[in-house]
């Protein structure tokens, strides 16, 4: 039986004191123990960003890539091996800014990763520039006079893309976090997992006191239904006094990995190499020629 332990890692966070990341460091490694899958079952890719680190401070197989790129090197790793649990763990600014093409393509795709988004509402690693989902007017070392752009809605945009897992979490809900990542490993195709994280050095307008009043949970909703379309797109876009947490929407449609045909036969690095007929190396050359 699998517990946090295993997870643990042998460097020590550098992230600052009460930083929200620490909570989904350690939802990470309840979700892995609960439903028992091993460090090696795992594959994390990561972006830029303090939240990215998060593998290091883990024991899990990982691949820390580029600004925004993430997602692409995640969809690769899934179809070599759609026998991997492949999470992406970035921050809003590495998700919906510098990959937000990626985003889109991946949810409307239906790829099997499980995106796990750090949302702090601000860039924290490079001191305190606005982000995507920073509110207008949002002051910082790059708009002194207040932000001129609308925040972006993770939410509604992914259901907009055609995400079929779509749902929020909040660092300051421990075992409701690790319950809600839960979910996201056991769904077969892309589930987004949206996660408000406090940033208490850069961005302390959204710290744990203003969202402990206005977060709550779906699941105590009496008749909320994560099925429901239209119901999904009003939670999705409710935000101010209430801020729900919990699965938006969860639709059991077909996957990107059942519609590949040579995924068939199961992961291709558990297939072999094949080589080829004297007539499928001449059909090769006559296209060269």
């Amino acid at each position: 039986m699998l517990t946090r332990k295993d997870f643990d890692g042998q460097e020590t966070p550098t992230w600052c004191r009460g930083c929200g990341d620490f909570g989904i460091l350690n939802a990470m490694k309840m979700a892995l123990a609960e439903h028992d899958i091993a460090p090696h079952q795992a594959l994390m890719v990561t972006g830029i960003g303090c939240g990215s680190k998060l593998p290091h401070y883990m024991k899990v197989s990982a691949f820390h890539g580029l600004h925004g790129r993430p997602v692409p090197v995640a969809t690769g790793a899934r179809l070599a091996n759609h026998g991997l649990r492949v999470i992406v763990v970035h921050g809003d600014g590495d998700a919906y800014g510098e990959g937000g093409a990626h985003f889109i393509s991946v949810a409307r795709r239906n790829v099997g990763i499980v995106d796990i988004v750090q949302d702090n509402r601000i860039y924290g690693l490079t001191k305190g520039q606005y982000s995507p989902t920073s509110e207008t007017g949002k002051r910082t070392p790059t708009s002194p006079e207040g932000s001129l752009d609308q925040p972006v809605n993770p939410l509604t945009l992914a259901l907009a893309a055609g995400a079929q897992f779509v749902s929020r979490g909040y660092s300051g809900e421990l075992k409701h976090l690790a319950w809600l990542i839960g979910q996201a490993l056991e769904y077969p195709g892309y589930a987004l997992v949206d996660v408000l994280q406090p940033c208490v050095t850069w961005n302390s307008s959204y710290s744990y006191d203003f969202y402990k009043d206005r977060v709550y949970k779906l699941e105590d909703e009496t008749g909320y239904d994560p099925a429901d379309a239209s119901a999904a797109w009003e939670k999705a876009a409710e935000w101010g006094e209430r801020i729900p947490l919990g699965i938006i929407y969860q639709a059991d449609p077909t996957t990107y990995e059942d519609q590949v045909p040579a995924l068939a036969q199961g992961p291709l690095v558990a297939q072999g190499m094949k080589p080829l007929s004297s007539a499928q190396i001449q059909v090769l050359l006559n296209e060269i020629e």
